[in-house]
C-alpha cells in the first residue's frame, strides 16, 4: 500500500499549491516564486503574485528595497514597462531620417562589412581593419520603409511586453547581447564583401527570450511560436536576408533569456550578467578569428 502510494506521488507532473496542497498547478508568485493555484492567484503587472507578497508590499509608504515588487527576472517594475523599448524605437526611426537625409556615405560608414575596398578612399575599410563598431551600429540602420517598418513593429509588439517581464537593465542588456551576436555570426560567415544592416537580429533575440519566458510561465507557447515559424520562413526563403544575424540573435537570445529567468534567487545577478558575458565572450572569440582569416 505504501509503495503504491509513493509511486502515486511520484507520478505528479505538478507542484500543490503552498496554501492549499491538494490543488496542483502550473503558476508561480513572480516574487517568491510559491506555486498557486487559481484562487490564491493575484494578477501583477507581469504574471501573477501570491497573497503573502501582494500584502508585504502593499502597506503605506514607501516598502523596503529589498521588498520593492519585483519582476520575474527580479528586476525593478517600473511606472512606464514600455520606455526603453519606446526610446529604441525612436532612435532607429531618428537614425532612418539621418539615412534619408545625408545618403549613402553615413549608411556605408555604420553598417556591418567585413572588408571593402573603397575606391573613392583608396583603402580597404570594415570590421577586419579595426571598425568594431560596425557590429553595434549596424543594429540601428535600415534598408528601406518596409524593413523599418517590419522591424518596429516585431520591437514593439514582443519588446514591450518583455521589457515589463525582465526590468529596463536585463531587457537592455538582452537587446544588446543579442544584436552582436547577430552581427558577429553574419561577420563570421557572410561573405566579407556583402554588407548588412537592420535590427533583426537583436529582435530574433527578442523572439527566443519570449518564448523561454512563456514556458517558464506556462503560458500558451503556440502564438509565439507560429510567429517564430514565419519569421524563420522568410529568413531562409526570401532573398537578401542576412540568415546568419537571425539565426545568431536567436541562439543568443534563448540563452540570455533563460538565464534571465530560470536564474536562482540567490545568485541571480551573477548568473544573469554572467551569461551575458559569456555570450559577449563568444562575440569576441569569432570577431577575432574572422578578423585573421581575412587580414
Amino acid at each position: 500500500m505504501d509503495q503504491a502510494q509513493g509511486s502515486h506521488q511520484d507520478a505528479r507532473s505538478l507542484p500543490g499549491c503552498y496554501r492549499h496542497p491538494d490543488r496542483e498547478t502550473g503558476i508561480r508568485c513572480t516574487r517568491c516564486e510559491r506555486p498557486i493555484c487559481p484562487e490564491c492567484m493575484v494578477s501583477a503587472s507581469v504574471g501573477f503574485q501570491c497573497p503573502d507578497c501582494v500584502r508585504d508590499g502593499g502597506g503605506g509608504g514607501a516598502p523596503p528595497a529589498d521588498s520593492r515588487p519585483r519582476t520575474i527576472a527580479g528586476g525593478t517594475i517600473a511606472a512606464d514597462p514600455r520606455l526603453v523599448t519606446k526610446l529604441l524605437i525612436g532612435v532607429n526611426l531618428a537614425l532612418f531620417l539621418v539615412q534619408l537625409s545625408v545618403g549613402d556615405r553615413f549608411t556605408d560608414r555604420f553598417e556591418l562589412i567585413g572588408r571593402w575596398y573603397f575606391g573613392a578612399s583608396g583603402s580597404w575599410e570594415g570590421v577586419a581593419e579595426g571598425q568594431w563598431y560596425r557590429l553595434l551600429t549596424a543594429m540601428f540602420l535600415h534598408g528601406g520603409y518596409i524593413h523599418l517598418l517590419f522591424n518596429m513593429l516585431s520591437l514593439w509588439w514582443i519588446g514591450g511586453p518583455l521589457e515589463a517581464a525582465l526590468g529596463r537593465a536585463r531587457y537592455l542588456a538582452l537587446y544588446f547581447v543579442s544584436g552582436l551576436a547577430g552581427s558577429a555570426l553574419t561577420y563570421l560567415l557572410a561573405n566579407p564583401g556583402q554588407p548588412s544592416l537592420g535590427a533583426s537580429g537583436a529582435i530574433f533575440g527578442l523572439f527566443g527570450a519570449m518564448a523561454v519566458l512563456m514556458r517558464r510561465l506556462n503560458y500558451d507557447m503556440r502564438p509565439v511560436v507560429a510567429l517564430l515559424v514565419i519569421n524563420l520562413i522568410f529568413t531562409f526563403g526570401w532573398p537578401n536576408i542576412a540568415w546568419q544575424a537571425h539565426i545568431g540573435g536567436l541562439v543568443a537570445g534563448v540563452l540570455v533569456g533563460y538565464a534571465m529567468v530560470h536564474a536562482p534567487r540567490e545568485r541571480r545577478t551573477l548568473v544573469q550578467y554572467g551569461t551575458c558575458g559569456l555570450v559577449l565572450a563568444v562575440i569576441v572569440g569569432m570577431t577575432l578569428l574572422r578578423t585573421a582569416q581575412l587580414t
